[in-house]
Formats: C-alpha cells, sequence, structure tokens
C-alpha cells in the first residue's frame, strides 16, 4: 500500500469512500444525515484547494483510504480519517495519520471525533493524542477534542 497526496482527479473516488466509510458513523447516531454523508464534490474540492489530502491506495491503484489536514497558525488540523470498512483495524488509518504527521512536522496536531467513536478514540490515544476538550452539538452529539504536541527538530522550529 502507498500512501500518496491526493490530485484533483482524485476527489470523486475519495468521496464516494467517505460516503461508504461513514456509513458505520451514521448508524452510531441514526442519522443518515451528518455532515460527511452530505458533503458535496463542490465542498471537497475546497477543502482540497485549502488544505492536505492524503490517499492510501492497494496494489491496483484503488483508493482504500484518506485523510485531510489544514494548517492554521502552528498547528495542523486534521479531519475525514476514513478507512474502507473491510480493511479498517488493519493499520490503513495508522499509516495515513502517521504519514501526515511526517510530511507535514508542525507544532502540534488537532483532530476531533464523536464521543460514540470509541475504536476511534482509542487509536488516536495509541498514537499519542489526549483528550482536551468535549462540545456539546446537540442532543446526544458530543464531540471530543484531541492534541498531540510534536517535538520537532530545532530547524522546524520558529
Amino acid at each position: 500500500m502507498n500512501i500518496i497526496k491526493a490530485e484533483q482527479q482524485d476527489l470523486q473516488e475519495i468521496l464516494n469512500l467517505q460516503y461508504l466509510a461513514y456509513q458505520s458513523e451514521a448508524k452510531l447516531f441514526s442519522n443518515p444525515n451528518i455532515p460527511p454523508l452530505t458533503q458535496t464534490l463542490q465542498q471537497l474540492q475546497q477543502e482540497y484547494e485549502k488544505g492536505i489530502i492524503l490517499k492510501a491506495v492497494d496494489a491496483d491503484n484503488v483508493i482504500v483510504g484518506s485523510v485531510r489536514a489544514y494548517f492554521q497558525n502552528d498547528t495542523l488540523y486534521i479531519g475525514k480519517l476514513m478507512v474502507r470498512p473491510d480493511l479498517q483495524g488493519q493499520g490503513v488509518g495508522t499509516r495515513l495519520l502517521s504519514e501526515l504527521e511526517c510530511k507535514y512536522p508542525s507544532k502540534r496536531y488537532e483532530l476531533f471525533t464523536s464521543s460514540k467513536s470509541e475504536r476511534n478514540i482509542k487509536l488516536y490515544k495509541r498514537l499519542g493524542y489526549v483528550v482536551f476538550n468535549h462540545k456539546d452539538i446537540s442532543d446526544g452529539l458530543t464531540f471530543v477534542y484531541l492534541q498531540k504536541e510534536a517535538y520537532l527538530p530545532n530547524h522546524f522550529r520558529e
């Protein structure tokens, strides 16, 4: 499996993967209209233009995972880490997140997930992220915010 930067022509395939990968989240909330399932190609295009999208491709060059991020100040904000459902739990998400941190060093990394997404929270904690905030969004929906402080070599520091 290779992890490389996504190109504009990959966006529809990534969006298709997103619709597939986020079905489990929708089931957690009994809500088929969570934002990842209603995002449009145009909205994804805007994210592509302002940030970074990595893709994990298999031996047949099929996208099996993806992650997005953007820089603001000294923080890399990470979102939409997704893996094809039949490959979840096999290290694809770990590799995507690790590659993102390696290719785009920052002083701080931040991401969030639903409090009901216990599997995601365990993954992030295992990779060194710590919970620093909870935010109630609506009845039954709480976001858990996690961060990771980076220990960068001096040549990366300002």
